[in-house]
């Protein structure tokens, strides 16, 4: 069996695991995947009486063939042995009929701690004494902080940040802008996520760029294109589905669905990574905002992204270039990588594509898709709280209604909502959905809906208000370039 990742985009560009982290994705612009997933069976009966680390180092040696187990121990322990406030890193609970997966347990309080709690400690395995690595990120919110405390201080690495100006909440934004650092760059951008990851991407590609960085130095991703940012968060699909198991929820071998909120798809492509190692599920479950690209994909095979942008209450999903779409074309047209480059060229040229009819069929047997309006995701915030006293952020609100408009289908199967935030992350739409009266300041509105629901606020959200401000960049699309090249130089030239 192959034991090298390759290019959605040309089957013989062929990498190891640890390139491949090391690189973020192929020259040719495609995205690295593995192929032959499907041969990667993990045995569930072996995971009932394992922690979430034991199930991780599983998962791990499976999809990174080129790391010692040593390597991925160590990478495991520093990653969740103490970042986390829960020894299940991401437990399960039960509201109503359904199970929530709460993904914020982690030091910046989004699920994208998961992943980027690990990806840094890979990296620490993938590079030399003499490599040095500026990790680029794009975010629409979440991502960004997340990748800032796991890669912060660590040696031979920087890190950038670039975000949307006006285009995050206020306490994702405090949270990028108060971080300490040795290493840390963070500048918003005059334009939105999309144009910030087309840069980013347009930057990764540019070789003259890369000449003028030296051979010492090499750019890289956190963001789920990094096949190390992603692999982690298939982890808890297995350690979520165990759970439930050993609650009794389920047997050993029942099918469940996972309802996951998404934008840039990395996060619901995790878990039918699970699938295709073998976990029992019936459907998963994709839930966009009104910026609703996929959801009409569904209805029509056709992907454009030629659709006015909306900024909604769920800010880190407004998103209209899915990138990870793109793997999930290469495994669902049969690892086609020609089909998926003519895709993916259509896409850069036009704005757009549409899938041949078996593609499409062969989507819809393990997704299903929906969206939810602004107004819709403040009614499920209320009626949830209301009902089951379970306070959501809006992002898993978009799930919650995506989810129960699947369940008129007449599907019985469990359902496992995956919450992708603490609802103190986005708190003036959580107040405005259940509170009769709004603080005008977003501090005051924190205490009183912590006051109200008796709710905790995580120590990191509830600190960030007292921390100096230090990042307060802005810049055009078009300087992104050679914000890079500069913090390149003050990072690994200027310092040595």
């Amino acid at each position: 069996m192959n034991k090298n990742y390759i290019s959605t985009r040309d089957k013989n560009i062929q990498i190891s695991a640890k390139n491949a982290i090391k690189k973020g994705f192929a020259d040719d612009g495609g995205l690295f995947v593995y192929p032959e997933l499907s041969q990667l069976k993990v045995d569930l009966s072996s995971l009932k009486d394992l922690s979430y680390q034991q199930i991780a180092a599983i998962v791990l040696e499976k999809l990174l063939p080129d790391f010692s187990k040593e390597e991925i121990e160590d990478s495991i322990n520093n990653a969740y042995n103490s970042s986390f406030d829960t020894t299940d890193i991401t437990p399960v609970v039960d509201v109503d009929n359904f199970h929530v997966l709460e993904l914020f347990h982690g030091p910046t309080s989004a699920f994208k701690d998961v992943g980027l709690q690990m990806l840094p400690q890979l990296m620490k395995h993938v590079l030399d004494d003499d490599s040095k690595v500026m990790i680029l990120t794009a975010t629409s919110g979440d991502t960004g902080k997340a990748a800032l405390e796991g890669f912060k201080n660590l040696e031979h690495m920087g890190i950038t940040v670039f975000y949307p100006h006006n285009g995050v909440s206020k306490i994702q934004q405090l949270q990028m802008e108060t971080t300490n650092g040795s290493n840390t760059e963070i500048t918003a951008i005059r334009g939105n996520f999309d144009d910030a990851q087309s840069n980013v991407k347009k930057i990764f590609n540019d070789k003259e760029l890369e000449k003028e960085l030296g051979p010492k130095v090499s750019l890289s991703s956190a963001n789920s294109i990094n096949i190390g940012r992603l692999i982690p968060q298939v982890v808890y699909y297995f350690a979520s589905y165990i759970q439930l198991v050993n609650k009794k929820s389920i047997k050993l071998g029942d099918k469940v669905n996972f309802t996951v909120p998404t934008g840039n798809f990395g996060d619901v492509l995790a878990g039918y990574y699970a699938k295709q190692m073998g976990l029992p599920v019936n459907k998963f479950i994709v839930a966009s905002n009104e910026n609703n690209v996929l959801t009409k994909f569904f209805e029509t095979g056709i992907y454009d992204r030629n659709m006015p942008f909306f900024q909604t209450v769920a800010p880190s999903m407004d998103i209209q270039i899915s990138s990870n779409f793109e793997r999930l074309l290469y495994y669902k047209s049969n690892e086609n990588t020609d089909y998926v480059k003519d895709l993916m060229n259509q896409l850069e040229s036009t704005g757009r594509y549409q899938v041949s009819d078996e593609v499409m069929a062969n989507i819809k047997k393990d997704f299903y898709c929906g969206f939810s309006t602004d107004k819709e995701i403040e009614q499920s915030i209320k009626q949830v709280y209301q009902d089951e006293y379970y306070l959501m952020d809006p992002h898993t609100a978009v799930g919650y209604k995506v989810m129960r408009d699947y369940e008129k289908t007449g599907d019985k199967t469990p359902n496992v909502l995956l919450s992708t935030a603490s609802p103190y992350k986005f708190v003036r739409v959580v107040a405005q959905s259940i509170l009769d009266a709004v603080p005008n300041d977003d501090f005051d509105v924190m205490q009183k809906l912590a006051q109200v629901t008796d709710i905790p606020i995580p120590e990191n959200l509830a600190n960030v208000w007292n921390l100096p401000t230090l990042h307060q960049d802005v810049i055009d699309k078009d300087q992104m370039k050679e914000y890079v090249k500069s913090k390149v130089e003050e990072e690994f030239y200027d310092k040595n």
